[in-house]
């Protein structure tokens, strides 16, 4: 792969969605590892884990709550949230991905300098131990690459005194794909992409046309935090940022070559949203 590092690899973020459907997460971790054979750049994995973290602070009886699809994580939360995602989460997908014959390795933001994370400030509300990637050193997903691996990343940093920060798994990924010069970034949930009111899919967005809709309450939740993250990505990458589902693994196999899935993010203005595509 490394003849190809100059381009960067392709970044997929992965909804947690999926992590608790055994036959949607084999499925997907065959169609990844079948990209990451396939892609002479190599395939990053960024994962997020909420319906796994809302389990584990269900059961502990602690209330979690969200503002604009981003996790509130005070203190008394941040030492769990790191356990389900750092750890179950992070190793359920490493295992299936190995069972797929991709050659995965977990880990998290914050290992080997791989991205600077600082605690945000939101507005008018403190978020707790919620970060963002502002930086960092590719060097050890270079390394990894390199040697034909599969980095699966989980997404919690550490800030410059090493404390945990949480961070939204979708402003993770485009984090990591300005710091990595990814190729390509793709966003994989549960929909076909950003859909419109009538159900069908957004095959392109501008940032103009993302902050309209959300103003409007077209996009609104997780899914304007999401497509928030992708603008922020197409625009300092430069790049069309995929919103695509986790549920068409076919699809899936195609994504680094010219066929087109799900809703294009664009870096400029000059995308219209008048054509749906329909997979």
């Amino acid at each position: 792969m490394s003849d190809s590092m100059n381009q960067g690899p392709l970044i997929i973020k992965l909804s947690g969605g999926v992590i608790d459907s055994p036959d949607k997460l084999k499925e997907l971790c065959k169609a990844i590892a079948h990209l990451h054979h396939t892609l002479p750049q190599g395939i990053v994995i960024v994962h997020g884990g909420g319906a796994a973290v809302d389990q584990q602070l269900e059961r502990l009886g602690l209330e979690s709550e969200r503002t604009d699809g981003i996790r509130i994580t005070p203190k008394e939360h941040i030492q769990e949230i790191v356990g389900v995602l750092a750890g179950r989460v992070n190793k359920k997908l490493v295992g299936q991905l190995q069972l797929c014959g991709a050659n995965a390795v977990g880990l998290c933001l914050g290992d080997g300098s791989l991205a600077k994370t600082t605690k945000i400030a939101y507005i008018d509300k403190d978020l707790g131990c919620v970060g963002e990637v502002s930086g960092g050193n590719p060097l050890l997903i270079e390394t990894l690459l390199n040697a034909g691996f599969l980095p699966v990343l989980a997404s919690i940093g550490l800030d410059e005194n090493g404390q945990f920060l949480n961070v939204n798994a979708d402003t993770a990924a485009a984090g990591i794909a300005n710091v990595i010069n990814a190729c390509g970034l793709v966003f994989l949930t549960d929909t076909q992409g950003v859909l419109d009111t009538h159900g069908n899919t957004i095959t392109n967005l501008c940032p103009s046309e993302i902050e309209n809709k959300i103003q409007t309450g077209e996009i609104k939740g997780g899914m304007a935090a999401k497509v928030r993250s992708a603008a922020i990505a197409s625009a300092t990458t430069n790049m069309p940022v995929t919103i695509a589902s986790f549920n068409d693994s076919d699809a899936l196999k195609t994504l680094g070559t010219n066929y087109l899935i799900g809703t294009q993010i664009m870096p400029s203005p000059t995308a219209t949203n008048s054509n749906v595509q329909d997979i």
